[in-house]
């Protein structure tokens, strides 16, 4: 069988970029283990404009916000599932400094940021001494419904192969590859932190990050909001809510720690006033990159070999920005943005 392309993954960015391949009138198959506990199941999908202590903007976020509530809702409206929703965060501040921090930057740049009227609107439902923040737009895409929707619509159109994919079992020639009983121009992988272990890319600069994360359950807390201090609570569905995530770049294991489950238990049970009770403990590692930008592109030596891979923390953003500029790429030749463009370590690439 042959098609256009073979995408290895189907997170955010493989369901992303195979939905452009598919709008560009391109044939292909996704190869995908559907394994549990990967980054783009386990995170809670928030689009935040801004990030760190000092509240600045995150990169390209100008562009990337407005495209991707347009992505989303395109994806949504074909899969008829609410695939993105605002819900701004209210970020309790949990020192004296970071409340300086907020309104000094707020004093700056009031682009994305709020102060409140009333400090105490929230003091029926979360403990707090130093007041609050409000962050601006902020998206929550519905990555719980959205990618097994997504995967089901595959399935259904034949594009999916659902196993564990083999690098041994890749033949990679000058402008054609071969997998088992396909063949395709290209292969792009998408395959988050396996691409870690890839023969073709593993030099290339990823810094794995570790992130745990609870589900809890708890009776009558307001869901209009994203809600922070120092860890994310996001309303999941009724009375479920979320509740993250570490930034581990140090780990022995990928699985959950005790640690984090009590660490974080305990921090709750002072700053929610109502009961809360586990429901879920778990774990994923991120495929971050030391510079914290994305590797878009293919192999220097090895044209029909690329990668859509290295979002980290940013994917439910970058990913949908970035799919319709790989496939121009492909199309018309178009550049890709230099600091994604992984023709910035062809060096390393080809040794």
């Amino acid at each position: 069988m042959h098609v256009d392309f073979i995408l290895i993954g189907q997170g955010i960015c493989g369901t992303f970029l195979s939905w452009e391949l598919q709008k560009a009138g391109y044939s292909f198959l996704v190869i995908d283990n559907n394994k549990p506990g990967v980054a783009s199941k386990v995170a809670a999908g928030i689009i935040n404009p801004v990030t760190g202590r000092r509240i600045v903007k995150t990169w390209m976020i100008d562009e990337v916000m407005p495209f991707a509530w347009q992505q989303y809702t395109g994806l949504g409206k074909q899969l008829q599932v609410t695939a993105i929703e605002q819900k701004d965060i209210v970020d309790f501040f949990p020192t004296p400094q970071m409340k300086l921090a907020f309104e000094k930057r707020y004093a700056e740049d009031t682009q994305y940021l709020s102060i409140p009227g009333d400090e105490g609107a929230w003091r029926n439902y979360f403990n707090y001494d130093f007041g609050y923040g409000t962050i601006t737009p902020c998206y929550l895409v519905n990555l719980p419904e959205l990618i097994p929707a997504y995967r089901r619509l595959l399935l259904s159109d034949n594009r999916l192969l659902e196993e564990q994919f083999d690098h041994t079992q890749l033949q990679v020639l000058a402008d054609t590859v071969h997998y088992k009983g396909f063949t395709a121009q290209r292969v792009i992988f998408c395959d988050g932190i396996a691409s870690f272990d890839n023969p073709w890319f593993s030099n290339l600069p990823f810094a794995p990050n570790k992130g745990e994360v609870l589900l809890v359950e708890v009776n009558g807390m307001p869901a209009q909001n994203i809600f922070k201090k120092g860890i994310n609570w996001v309303p999941w569905k009724e009375n479920v809510f979320w509740v993250g995530s570490s930034y581990e770049w140090e780990f022995t294991s990928d699985q959950p720690t005790e640690v984090f489950r009590e660490r974080t238990m305990a921090a709750l049970q002072q700053w929610i006033k109502a009961p809360v009770r586990l429901l879920q403990h778990t774990a994923a590692v991120r495929p971050a990159t030391i510079e914290r930008r994305p590797f878009i592109g293919f192999h220097p030596n090895l044209p029909a070999i690329g990668i859509f891979n290295g979002m980290g923390t940013k994917g439910c953003s970058l990913a949908p920005f970035f799919a319709p500029q790989l496939v121009q790429h492909l199309q018309h030749q178009t550049p890709i943005q230099p600091e994604a463009d992984i023709r910035r370590f062809k060096r390393v690439l080809s040794k």
